[in-house]
């Protein structure tokens, strides 16, 4: 039967236990737990006389008198996939090979899989802007063995995330038994060179030496380019050694040292030493820092630091076990978890590849809160339904999840319950997203549960998250955002982006919400209403939990309207919220804004760019003229005859008192700026750049927020 899988190593790797290269042994690592392992064949270049590692292995040989061997190698494999209808071709660390199966992809219908393991930007084929986008464009899936080597990708590439794009770290199975008898050995494995600093190993280990007697150190590696001419009988030199014996030699030394001056990719030498039980020192380039946790990295890579940090190492003997022991119980990257990750891209690709039905539309969970426990008082203003009925509009299937029912009164602070019932949902229902409506309440657990299923997170929020606009809570708000922020795919906020400022969300991860509305919801046409005998409508909802005014409750809008009365003896107005006057919800606040002519929006905090409440879609798409603060640059989406703007106080009043005689006007305003409204900010709009922004449907046009 035909493998449906193929994967082509670098020309000139081994794919042997003695000589296996960085793409060799995470193959054949992956090869090891891969439940797709009897679907997949690797294709590589080997001698008669060497024997591949696994078994399902097929060899291309190449002709020595051949002057573009890799040329040839690619096109002998290409050949090979095509006559075997392989459906998934995997190529490893060889960008410039890419170019040759773009053009033959959709004839051939097969999905095409990239892993890098070196830096981008010196491998021929993603030098340039150019190629990379090509590669992102054209590759099914991209993965990077750290995120060094994924941020060296995106240099000054603006779109920094896309779906395709992964990070898939090389691992190692968990040891089960640290060795409590380890040797006084001191280990250094890799190339023999400076790059590698072998050099700075041998400065600082020499002097060790000579100072413990009863120590040795072990130097394990090939391509001694540079001679240096430092020996000690105390110091072993070996040439290249096999994978496993390698491994058994990090489990009897006690002391592992990685002190590259290369800009290493990843480091699979400082993660397997650690994870075997070593006191690992590393440098700090490239993505060594991402191997293991709780390193000893050098502050500065010369001989001297490493000297006082062995030093300190075995003076201590406590602080060495303790290193040891933290090293051995915190393997960073499990071969189980990554190879899972990369199992199930390609089982998703193997569906796709083989016309499985699979439905554009998406399957949502939405964890919000939905008004259940107010008997659905505030539905008008409720975002959750709106977004809810967007999706729904747009044919995506949804599942809403009021995580308040399920905390109770007891319980108000135990996320617990909601968090196992989500889980438990998510396994049976597997969304394609998940979406957490004005709160954070997945825990790590869960979202990553989440995330291996392949399911996308994302969080909207509606309250202020700027500190130059004061709004209230917004520390804590944007410190609940926080939370998690690299399990997030995405955030929509009502703040806008450019002022928001945040240490641990990528702002390539924050997009603009606006305050959309429902046609069955803002439905009301208030401009056909005539004879109106109020001017203008404001309310201020404190005690929006309890349908009732706090006491001793106050803000910056109640300032507002007071100097307007002052300013004005004209106006009539109509304002709810204050002076004893309770908030209105629902038919009774509507009967009260049917009174009124034209409308005040106002949200606490400073006016910033399209920062407001859900009280202007209340408004404007009710048909009612609405008046807000020029601050809020609401004129880049509205003119004059749609809605007001105003600089203050008395700019606000003086153009109420010139139209609250002109009806007519005042009403064909109102009908401009509910049109507009629509037009612009409807839930079916709205929802369908979530999931756009959501999965990087990048050619998906630019919406009029993201303009400015």
């Amino acid at each position: 039967m035909t493998k449906k899988i193929a994967i082509l190593l670098p020309y000139k790797e081994k794919y042997t236990n003695k000589d296996a290269g960085a793409a060799s042994i995470w193959v054949k690592d992956y090869l090891k737990v891969s439940s797709l392992k009897d679907d997949t064949v690797v294709y590589g270049n080997l001698s008669i006389k060497e024997r591949p590692i696994t078994i399902n292995f097929k060899n291309i040989s190449i002709n020595k008198i051949l002057i573009k061997k890799n040329l040839y190698y690619t096109k002998k494999f290409c050949e090979n996939c095509i006559s075997n209808k392989h459906k998934i071709i995997e190529i490893h660390n060889r960008p410039e090979s890419l170019n040759y199966f773009f053009d033959k992809k959709k004839e051939n219908n097969f999905k095409l899989i990239f892993v890098f393991h070196n830096n981008p930007l010196q491998l021929r084929g993603s030098r340039t802007v150019e190629e990379r986008l090509r590669i992102i464009q054209n590759t099914d899936y991209v993965f990077f063995v750290s995120e060094w080597v994924k941020k060296k990708f995106f240099e000054n590439i603006e779109i920094k995330l896309r779906n395709n794009c992964e990070v898939l770290y090389p691992s190692i199975e968990p040891i089960k038994k640290i060795n409590k008898k380890k040797n006084k050995t001191i280990i250094f494995t890799g190339k023999l060179n400076s790059s590698k600093g072998y050099d700075i190993f041998l400065n600082a280990i020499t002097k060790i030496l000579n100072k413990y007697k009863d120590w040795n150190a072990i130097a394990v590696g090939n391509e001694p380019r540079e001679r240096f001419n430092i020996n000690h009988k105390r110091l072993h030199i070996s040439n290249w050694k096999m994978h496993n014996e390698i491994l058994k030699l990090y489990n009897e030394s006690s002391i592992s040292i990685v002190p590259s001056r290369w800009e290493e990719p990843f480091g699979r030498t400082a993660m397997e030493s650690a994870a075997y039980g070593c006191a690992t020192i590393t440098s700090n380039n490239g993505g060594l820092k991402e191997t293991f946790k709780n390193q000893l990295i050098l502050k500065k890579n010369s001989s001297n630091e490493l000297y006082k940090e062995v030093d300190k190492l075995i003076k201590n003997k406590k602080f060495l076990k303790l290193i040891q022991n933290k090293n051995f119980n915190n393997v960073l990257h499990k071969l189980k978890d990554q190879v899972l990750k990369l199992d199930n891209v390609k089982r998703f690709l193997l569906f796709d590849t083989l016309n499985f039905f699979r439905s554009k539309n998406k399957k949502i969970l939405h964890v919000s809160t939905f008004d259940e426990r107010n008997n659905h008082r505030l539905f008008n203003i409720s975002l959750s339904n709106k977004i809810s009925k967007g999706f729904i509009h747009n044919n995506h299937d949804v599942i809403n999840f009021s995580y308040r029912n399920h905390l109770g009164i007891i319980n108000k602070k135990n996320t617990n319950i909601p968090n196992t019932k989500i889980k438990e949902i998510c396994n049976n229902y597997r969304p394609d997203l998940v979406i957490m409506g004005h709160n954070n309440i997945l825990n790590n657990e869960v979202l990553e549960n989440i995330k291996k299923n392949g399911s996308k997170v994302i969080l909207w929020y509606e309250d202020a998250l700027s500190k130059k606009g004061k709004g209230p809570s917004w520390k804590s708000n944007m410190n609940l955002l926080e939370k998690n922020s690299d399990l997030i795919d995405k955030y929509f906020v009502t703040t806008h982006p450019n002022d928001i400022v945040s240490s641990k969300i990528k702002k390539s991860k924050l997009c603009f919400l606006p305050m959309l509305v429902d046609e069955n919801i803002e439905n009301l046409k208030l401009f056909n209403i005539k004879n109106k005998f109020k001017d203008l409508f404001f309310a201020i909802s404190h005690g929006v939990n309890f349908g009732k005014l706090k006491n001793n409750k106050s803000d910056e809008r109640e300032k507002f309207i007071n100097k307007l009365f002052k300013v004005s003896n004209e106006i009539n107005f109509n304002i709810l919220g204050i002076a004893d006057e309770n908030p209105k919800w629902n038919y009774d606040f509507y009967k009260e804004l049917s009174k009124c002519k034209m409308a005040l929006n106002l949200s606490r905090g400073k006016p910033i760019k399209y920062a407001t409440s859900n009280r202007i879609a209340s408004l404007v798409a009710n048909g009612i003229y609405t008046f807000i603060d020029r601050k809020t640059k609401y004129d880049d989406f509205f003119d004059e005859n749609e809605m007001g703007f105003y600089k203050d106080e008395k700019d606000l009043v003086n153009k109420i008192e010139k139209l609250r005689t002109d009806d007519d006007k005042v009403y064909k305003f109102a009908m401009n700026g509910m049109k507009r409204y629509f037009s612009l900010f409807n839930n079916k709009l709205v929802t369908k750049y979530i999931i756009d922004r959501t999965f990087n449907q990048i050619d998906d046009k630019q919406q009029i927020w993201e303009r400015y």
